[in-house]
Order: structure tokens, then sequence, then C-alpha cells
């Protein structure tokens, strides 16, 4: 058995280096109205995993407590891999919850979503990655829910063949696949992962929306703050666009924990709102960039409202639906 650490203690002995205090444009407003514990309470009824609490994402209070959303883990809360800037747990994952599609899409429709955004963790355990779960649950969502579009943040799969083909063919109104920070820091902010083949599967998503096989949007994310130069994301910006990516959300890096990335520098607003500027101009046609956005903040408004659900737009279901 391990021996025990305490808070605020460090395994090796040595001091940790002292978090840099955060500047105002990151302080969080922190409130728990009924409508937040509400969404806390089924997600515990459910046995459901949410990115919002295994990420210690900032903007949970609003999410949950002003708008009643969520974002859905599925396939578990251990995660195969050991990112540097990521807060979720990582060692060997439980098998996988046969129930969780229909619990995720019961959510849903108790919350009354109209936009489910859907991750998960890395299974590289799972001979296909976990496609065809991720596929069950996209299908289970939209098929209890028929008015609400389906948004999913999915991994790269290990570039396993047909993994990306079966998600697509469940038709989610937005694929979306984070790049997360520039090639350079990738060895030591996302080591298991490959920033060819996370923009090869971004590419090869859009190659099959240009072709008509896929209806929907593709969308991916990056952090800053990590130690990245302006031309490093500048080439970054252009690699995505290159790859036919439409809609990118930059944020601020976090520490979670001192044993994570430290945070090498706070992003202006004023510097994030020029990137959003410069991604404009490359050609994308949204992007979402603050101290505090993340890859599902403000999702709903990354659909237009000719991709959505028939039923939503009060049109005839099998008029429109996504992929026929």
């Amino acid at each position: 058995m391990a021996g025990l650490v305490q808070v605020g203690e460090h395994r090796t002995g040595r001091q940790r280096p002292e978090r840099p205090e955060r500047p105002d444009w990151l302080r969080i407003r922190i409130a728990t109205p009924e409508r937040y514990t509400q969404v806390k309470s089924l997600v515990s009824r459910l046995n459901l995993n949410t990115v919002c609490q295994e990420a210690r994402c900032p903007n949970i209070y609003e999410c949950w407590g002003e708008h009643g959303t969520a974002t859905f883990m599925i396939l578990g809360d251990i995660c195969t891999r050991r990112c540097g800037f990521c807060a979720v747990a990582t060692g060997r994952p439980q098998a996988v919850d046969s129930d969780e599609p229909r619990h995720v899409a019961e959510a849903v429709a108790v919350m009354g979503l109209k936009h489910a955004v859907l991750t998960s963790v890395d299974r590289d355990d799972l001979k296909d990655g976990g496609a065809r779960h991720w596929a069950e649950v996209i299908e289970a969502v939209h098929g209890h829910n028929p008015d609400a579009a389906v948004e999913v943040l999915t991994p790269d799969f290990r570039g396993v063949d047909d993994a990306l083909e079966i998600v697509l063919a469940a038709r989610p109104e937005i694929f979306s696949h984070n790049m997360e920070t520039v090639p350079r820091l990738y060895r030591q902010a996302r080591p298991g992962s490959r920033y060819e083949r996370s923009l090869e599967l971004l590419a090869d998503a859009a190659e099959r929306r240009d072709r008509g096989d896929y209806r929907g949007r593709i969308k991916t994310g990056i952090m800053v703050g990590l130690g990245e130069t302006s031309e490093e994301v500048q080439a970054t910006l252009a690699d995505i666009r290159g790859a036919g990516v439409e809609v990118l959300t930059v944020g601020q890096y976090l520490q979670p924990t001192r044993e994570h990335l430290p945070v090498d520098r706070f992003v202006t607003p004023e510097e994030l709102a020029e990137m959003r500027r410069h991604a404009l101009e490359l050609g994308f046609l949204h992007c979402e960039s603050g101290p505090l956005v993340r890859s599902s903040y403000h999702a709903h408004e990354h659909v237009p409202e000719a991709m959505r659900p028939a039923s939503a737009r009060g049109e005839p279901l099998v008029a429109a639906a996504p992929g026929r």
C-alpha cells in the first residue's frame, strides 16, 4: 500500500512552486441556486459522470445553476492516459456500463435540454476505443429526445480503423475533438497523443462532411497559457482551419492541482479577443475565445438552426433528419 501523503505535502519532499495568483478576470462567481442542486441530484441519481465535475470546470456554477446544462462524460471516470493538464483520474477503467445510454438519454429528457454535449475519457483498453458505445449513447439521446441536438467531444481513438465512421453514423449534430495545444508542447501536455493524429481525425471528419456522408459541423478547442508563443498559436489555428474545422474554442489553461503542469502565464482578455479576430479572418464560422471559455461553453450557439433536429424547428422529422 502506498504511504499516506498529507494534504499540501509533495511526495518527493520538495517544496512545490507557489501557484500564481489569478488576475481579476479569472475570478469565478460561486452560486448554488436550486437549479444547481437539481442538476447535481439528477447526475448522482442516474450514476452519471460529468466533465464539469471531473475536470473541475470553472463554469459549472453558471452552466448548472443558470442554464441547467451539463456535459456528460461517458465510458466511466477513469482515463487510460495521463495528460499533464487534466484533472480526470488515470488508471484501470471499470467495465462499460450498458445502462449508460438509457441513463444519459433520461437525464437529457428530465433536464429538458435542446443541446446535449457528450464527452468521454480515453479508453485505450477497448478494441474500438469505445466507438460503439459512443454510437449507442448518441442514438439513445436522439431516440428519447427528438428535439435535442447532440454534440460529441471524442478522444482520438488511437487511430482505430472505423471508429470515426461508427460515431458519425449515429449522426451527432456537432463532431468535436480537441487539439488542446501547439505541437511543441504535446509531449509534456498530452503523452499518449499525437498532434498529427488529432489533426488527421478532424480532417477525416471534415472530408466526410464535404462529400455529404456527414451533415454536422466540425469543432475543436485549444488552451493557452501553457508556454506557447503567439506564432505557434497562429500556426496551429492555420493547421486546424486547413483541416476543415468550422468552430473553435480558445480558453486559458488553469492548473487543476499542484501535481499538474504549471500555468506559464495568464493571457489577457484583449489577447484572447485578438485570437478570435484572427480565427474569423482565417475563415472559422464561429469562435469562442475568452479566459474561462471551455469546449462546451455556449455550445448551443454553435449549431445553426438549419442543422437542428427537424422537430425542434416545427418541421416534419423525416424531412430534415441529420444525415438523411
